[in-house]
């Protein structure tokens, strides 16, 4: 697969999942946009991008703050002149039963899982739309289709985003844009690691398989359209 020439913004860049898709998209010769909210994490991936001899180039950004959202993509239009891929991946996972959990962890969750892809995908539509072309990918859950026991706030944020997609993809298929969602289970990650410790970490999806998902969507042809992708671990139980 050939990205060359393609400028790729992935948010949540700087570790986990967002890493090894900025990785291997930059891998497939991409100029890869690189967000997050911590400086330094942000650095090394591009450090290593570089290394291998790809080109990326990274812009902090508070995902909680709407301006700093709009400030992200002011920059990418001003340095870059367009965007041809916008990867929302960056989120948070916080969990508890529904009766006492914290009303100040459900708005976070809904700010950083909801209110700022969908943010996102609107700010990045004013660029693909004039352009007539452009897609979004969503990583969302499989708790975005499921349901899991004192996972309601999180499940809450993950089924919005199944929603979102749905919509703008109806939405923006007139100008050209593709809108798809993948759907991983249990991944290899922080995140993982303190909302499902229970979980056997032998068993688990690897950020890498969640980056394969991504370039496969992004190596099809413009005939060809996959509204969503779920991955699940082998192991568990089959649809």
């Amino acid at each position: 697969m050939n990205l060359n020439n393609k400028y790729v913004l992935i948010t949540g860049a700087s570790r986990g999942i967002g890493r090894a898709i900025s990785k291997a998209v930059a891998d497939a010769g991409a100029f890869v946009i690189l967000s997050a909210s911590t400086e330094d994490l942000l650095s090394e991936v591009k450090k290593e991008i570089k290394s291998t001899g790809g080109r990326a180039e990274f812009i902090v950004c508070d995902l909680c703050r709407e301006k700093d959202i709009s400030e992200l993509f002011k920059k990418i239009k001003e340095d870059f002149g367009r965007l041809d891929v916008l990867i929302n991946n960056a989120g948070i996972a916080k969990a508890g039963s529904t009766v006492d959990f914290p009303i100040k962890d459900f708005d976070s969750l809904i700010n950083i899982n909801l209110k700022a892809p969908y943010l996102c995908c609107q700010q990045a539509l004013k660029m693909m739309i004039p352009a007539g072309k452009g897609y979004i990918i969503n990583i969302s859950s499989v708790v975005g289709i499921k349901g899991y026991s004192n996972q309601a706030a999180y499940t809450a944020s993950k089924h919005g985003i199944t929603g979102l997609t749905k919509a703008i993809s109806a939405e923006v298929q007139k100008h050209g844009i593709r809108v798809s969602m993948i759907l991983p289970g249990g991944v290899d990650t922080e995140l993982v690691d303190k909302t499902r410790p229970d979980l056997d970490k032998s068993v688990l999806l690897k950020p890498e398989d969640i980056a394969k998902a991504v370039l496969y969507l992004l190596s099809l042809p413009e005939r060809a359209m996959v509204d969503q992708i779920y991955i699940r671990r082998s192991v568990s139980k089959p649809f």
